[in-house]
C-alpha cells in the first residue's frame, strides 16, 4: 500500500508551530509521508491562527487556496486544524464545504484517529472540534520538529487566566495548563543531544507558568534547572507578562550566562485608564520602575515589547502619550497591532471604538518613531563584538552568511549579515559590528583571516 503524502501549512506564532509538529509527530512513517510540496501531496492539513481579524482573513484565504489543489493537484483531503474552527465550530462547516475535517486546538495528538474516521464514513465531513480543550503535550509525545537543528521552541504551558479584555485566547486555547519542570528538562535534554544549542521558551505568558500547579513550580526553578544542561548555550525567554518579571528572574538573567539578555514583555499600552479597561494588572508607574529594575541590574538587556493602537475609547492625546513613550527609548524592539474587534471578549462591548482609518494612522507614526529608536540603539553596537549563532546564507545573497545574535529572537527580530569569515551552519561564532541598519547587524569575524 502506498504512502500517502502530507503537506502541512502552519500559520500564526510559535506556539501554532510547535501544535503543527505535534501533529506530524503523530504520522506513522509506514503509511504517510511529510512533503512540503502542495501539489503532490494526497493531505493537505491548514494550521489556522484566529488570534485578531487579519489572522482570521489569513486562515481563510489559505484554506482556500489550499482547496484549489483538490481540483488541480493530488489533494484527496483537506484538513482545518487550530484556533479558527476552535473559535467558529458550528460557522465553517457550512462556510467551508471544501474542508473534509475540522480539528481543534486540542486534538493534534488525535490526528491519525480522525482521519481513519474520515475515510471510514465514505469522505462525508467531520468537525471533531471540542468546546474545552485540555490537551498538553509533554516530554514523550512525538513530534516533527520543523525549525533548524540548532534551534527549537518548547512549549512550558498551554492556554491562559489572564483575562486581557481585548483577548480571545483563554477562549481558544483554555485555562492556564502548565508542564511539570521535570518534563520540561528532559525535553531540553533530549533536543540538546540532538544539536540543538538555542531553546525559545514560549507560552502565553510564561511568568504565570507553575500557578496551577500544587508541586512548586516556578519559572524560575524551572530555569536553575535547565541552564545545568550541559550543550545548551542560549535559553531566551518569551512572552512574559510583565507584572510577573520578580527580582529572582531579573537575577537569574543577569546571572546565568546561557539565558539570553533578552525578554519579550507585552506592555500594550502606557495610559492608565487604557490599560485598566484592558484589564491589564499594571499602570504607568509600574511599567516604568520595572523597565528602571531591567536596565538597572542589564544595562545591556533587549527589550521586545508590543502595543495595541485604537483600543475602544483610545483619545488622541492617550495615544500621544503612548508615542511619546516609544520616543523616549525604552524598547530595542516593538511590534504594533491595531485593535481587532474581537467578538467574545469583554472590549468587544464597549463604545467609542476607533475608526480603521485612524488607527492605521496610529499605528504607522508608532512604527516610524521606534525605527528611529531601533537605530539609534543599533548604532551604539557599532565596534562591539557579539556572540551570533550561523543560520546559513543570506537569502539576498549567496557571497554572505547570515545569523542572529542573542539579542535577536527567530523569525520576529532582524538578522545579522557577516561579510567576513567562514563558519559552519549551527556554530556560535564572535563577530565584530561594523553596520547596522533600524532592523539587521552587519560585521566580520573576529579572528578570521583571508
Amino acid at each position: 500500500m502506498s504512502k500517502q503524502k502530507v503537506c502541512l501549512v502552519s500559520l500564526g506564532c510559535p506556539k501554532n508551530l510547535v501544535d503543527a509538529e505535534v501533529m506530524l509527530g503523530h504520522l506513522p512513517p509506514d503509511r504517510f509521508e511529510i512533503t512540503t510540496d502542495e501539489e503532490t501531496a494526497d493531505i493537505l492539513i491548514i494550521n489556522t491562527c484566529a488570534f485578531i481579524n487579519d489572522a482570521q482573513e489569513e486562515s481563510v484565504d489559505t484554506i482556500l487556496e489550499a482547496a484549489s489543489f483538490k481540483e488541480e493537484g493530488q489533494c484527496r483531503m483537506l484538513i482545518v486544524t487550530g484556533c479558527l474552527p476552535q473559535r467558529y465550530r458550528e460557522e465553517l462547516a457550512a462556510e467551508l464545504p471544501e474542508v473534509d475535517l475540522f480539528m481543534g486546538t486540542g486534538d493534534a495528538a488525535r490526528i491519525v484517529e480522525l482521519i481513519d474516521q474520515w475515510q471510514q464514513q465514505s469522505g462525508k465531513q467531520l468537525n471533531a472540534t471540542t468546546a474545552d480543550p485540555q490537551a498538553l503535550y509533554d516530554h514523550m509525545t512525538p513530534r516533527a520538529k520543523a525549525s533548524p537543528f540548532y534551534s527549537a521552541y518548547v512549549k512550558i504551558a498551554e492556554g491562559c487566566s489572564n483575562h486581557c479584555s481585548y483577548c480571545i485566547i483563554p477562549k481558544l486555547r483554555g485555562m492556564l495548563r502548565s508542564r511539570s519542570i521535570e518534563s520540561i528538562v528532559l525535553e531540553v535534554q533530549k533536543l540538546v543531544k540532538e544539536g540543538v544549542k538555542e531553546v525559545n521558551l514560549i507560552a502565553q505568558d510564561i511568568t504565570a507558568f507553575g500557578q496551577d500547579r500544587s508541586d512548586g513550580a516556578t519559572l524560575e526553578k524551572l530555569l536553575r534547572e535547565l541552564v545545568k544542561i550541559e550543550d545548551l548555550n542560549w535559553l531566551r525567554l518569551l512572552y512574559a507578562y510583565p507584572d510577573g518579571v520578580s527580582d529572582e528572574l531579573i537575577e537569574l538573567i543577569a546571572s546565568e550566562d546561557k539565558i539570553c539578555n533578552y525578554l519579550d514583555l507585552p506592555f500594550q499600552h502606557i495610559n492608565d485608564d487604557i490599560l485598566s479597561m484592558m484589564n491589564r494588572r499594571i499602570d504607568e508607574q509600574g511599567s516604568r520602575q520595572l523597565i528602571s529594575r531591567l536596565r538597572e541590574r542589564i544595562p545591556n538587556i533587549t527589550l521586545r515589547t508590543s502595543f495595541i493602537v485604537g483600543f475602544p475609547g483610545e483619545t488622541e492625546a492617550q495615544y500621544q502619550q503612548l508615542l511619546a513613550f516609544v520616543e523616549e527609548g525604552h524598547f530595542d524592539r516593538v511590534g504594533v497591532f491595531r485593535y481587532s474587534r474581537e467578538e467574545g471578549t469583554a472590549a468587544a462591548k464597549l463604545d467609542n471604538q476607533v475608526d480603521e482609518t485612524i488607527k492605521k494612522r496610529r499605528l504607522d507614526k508608532l512604527m516610524k518613531a521606534q525605527s528611529r529608536v531601533s537605530f539609534r540603539k543599533h548604532r551604539e553596537l557599532v565596534g562591539q563584538v557579539v556572540p551570533v549563532l550561523i543560520e546559513g546564507y543570506s537569502e539576498e545573497t549567496e557571497l554572505l552568511l547570515q545569523g542572529r545574535s542573542p539579542s535577536q529572537a527567530p523569525d520576529i527580530d532582524g538578522l545579522v549579515y557577516v561579510t567576513s569569515g567562514q563558519a559552519d551552519v549551527g556554530d556560535i561564532v564572535d563577530l565584530k559590528i561594523t553596520d547596522t541598519t533600524e532592523y539587521d547587524l552587519i560585521g566580520e569575524m573576529v579572528g578570521f583571516e583571508e
